[in-house]
């Protein structure tokens, strides 16, 4: 077996993670699923697995780099010179055996992301993503979901070699962002308008929840910023998370009408000036004049 450092494609002194993602890379480049033509595709997955096999090994890795054992594993011999091959019985040509023939290989695990929207993390989703091979695979996105979440699809990878389980394929989840809801935590947050009257008298209003629509009540003297919390109107624990289902926050923004109302203005100018009131502190100029 050649270096198993020349067959991964890394240096030496290459870390446990570059070797990972040497293997991974390569594994989805040769395996026979990938390279369906290339009938030399098998021996070429079996050998990169091996030598993945033996570089993973700490052990065996230090044994390797000191020199005590072969790139195929056996116990290398202190003799400087390696005696003559003897001369081999000339035999059909056939197919050539490869020296991993027989040894079980796992399938490569393969990576993908998938971008969902926001709804389809909140409440779950069904979704399918196609792999290189040209197999589709359904993708239960669990309610809850978080940003960043990995999915594991057990056996889902890349077809084992000689018996050999197949790989995991991993599916990163990224949610779009929404224009209604934003997320907390497992609370979801929303803003809602409310006309001067709705907040000055009360009123009954709907509003969006990611169950459906729902009629609230805005208490009398609501003001830009008042928050109403409905309670387990927000998202079930996903699995990263966990914790309790969580509420829906609204933050209510009073909204003035477009066009000046000239009734509106002379109400507020008889208003203000019997009922005036500060919503700034004082500056501190202003305190010492």
């Amino acid at each position: 077996m050649k270096d198993p450092y020349k067959i991964l494609g890394v240096l030496p002194d290459a870390s446990e993670g570059e070797l990972k993602q040497a293997f991974r890379r390569l594994a989805r480049e040769c395996h026979p699923d990938s390279d369906p033509g290339n009938p030399g595709a098998e021996d070429e997955f079996k050998e990169l697995s091996a030598a993945y096999d033996l570089l993973s090994d700490s052990d065996r890795r230090e044994r390797y780099d000191r020199g005590e054992i072969s790139g195929d594993g056996s116990k290398r011999t202190q003799s400087a010179k390696k005696p003559a091959p003897k001369k081999q019985p000339t035999r059909p040509a056939g197919p050539k055996r490869s020296k991993t023939a027989g040894l079980k290989i796992k399938g490569a695990d393969v990576e993908y992301t998938l971008k969902v929207s926001f709804m389809e993390a909140a409440a779950g989703a069904t979704r399918h993503i196609s792999m290189a091979t040209g197999k589709r695979l359904k993708v239960n996105i669990p309610p809850g979901t978080e940003e960043g979440h990995v999915l594991r699809l057990i056996g889902q990878g890349m077809n084992g070699i000689g018996g050999g389980n197949n790989g995991d394929a991993y599916v990163e989840i990224f949610v779009e962002a929404d224009p209604v809801f934003r997320r907390q935590d497992n609370d979801i947050h929303t803003d809602v308008q409310v006309t001067l009257s709705e907040a000055v008298l009360g009123s009954k209003v709907e509003l969006p929840t990611i169950d459906g629509s729902v009629t609230v009540t805005v208490p009398k003297g609501s003001n830009t910023g008042t928050q109403l919390r409905l309670k387990d109107k927000g998202l079930k624990p996903g699995k990263k998370g966990g914790g309790p289902k969580g509420d829906q926050i609204v933050h209510l923004q009073v909204i003035l009408p477009k066009k000046p109302d000239k009734d509106l203005i002379r109400f507020i100018e008889k208003w203000s000036s019997d009922h005036p009131y500060s919503v700034r502190p004082k500056s501190k100029s202003a305190s010492k004049n």
